[in-house]
């Protein structure tokens, strides 16, 4: 847990110094190829206007889930890491 806090802290800081707030943001994340996963994805980023993309490896084990959407500040982007992290069980972020 604490070198997750401390990716998180990194990441914070990165995209403070790197972008102005409010900004597009690009999500990718690696799941196991099943539609719940995707379908949770898909959720948790409903009614932000996200533009979500999906594209399966090339033997179909897993999916990748890009997620091109606008965000309010750094802190945001980080929660929507921690809500996919918690909700969709076997997700990598990238």
């Amino acid at each position: 847990m604490k070198n997750q806090e401390e990716f998180y802290k990194k990441l914070k800081l990165q995209l403070a110094d790197t972008a102005l707030w409010p900004t597009a943001y690009l999500y990718k994340f690696i799941v196991p190829t099943d539609v719940t996963k995707i379908e949770q994805i898909e959720t948790i980023f409903d009614n932000l206007g996200a533009v979500i993309s999906t594209k399966q490896s090339r033997n179909g084990k897993y999916t990748s889930v890009s997620v091109n959407v606008r965000m309010k500040n750094p802190d945001q982007v980080i929660l929507k890491y921690k809500e996919i992290a918690v909700k969709v069980e076997g997700v990598i972020s990238l």
